[in-house]
């Protein structure tokens, strides 16, 4: 049974969909915003906003834990000192998404999601 268990799939297997979502996250916390399918941002959006959480509470093992599901050490250090400061203030709700139409190819409803409040920050 599946009671209380949630996840979009989006047609790949667990361990091509976890290191997906890691270099979305990495890609969104960069560059501020991502283009994309509806359903990978929508997967994204809860994935992103846990790593956000992580980064507001600081400390040494908060930081393990979002490298292991980041799995870029250089993402993390721009998460926990540049992005999650700006939403200290803020419970929850990081992330919009904003349809933008279909994609020509396949008719896939594609979507912008981007961080709320927050400008885009480089990783160098």
């Amino acid at each position: 049974m599946r009671h209380r268990v949630h996840t979009f799939k989006i047609g790949r297997t667990g361990a091509h969909r976890k290191a997906m979502l890691a270099n979305m996250a990495c890609s969104l916390f960069e560059h501020g915003q991502i283009k994309t399918t509806v359903a990978k941002a929508k997967e994204l959006r809860r994935f992103a906003e846990k790593l956000i959480t992580l980064g507001k509470k600081g400390d040494l093992h908060r930081r393990r834990l979002a490298i292991a599901r980041m799995r870029s050490v250089s993402h993390v250090k721009l998460l926990f000192d540049e992005v999650a400061p700006q939403y200290a203030n803020r419970n929850g709700g990081y992330t919009r998404i904003m349809k933008t139409g279909v994609r020509r190819g396949d008719a896939a409803e594609m979507c912008i999601i981007q961080l709320v409040e927050g400008e885009a920050v480089s990783a160098e």
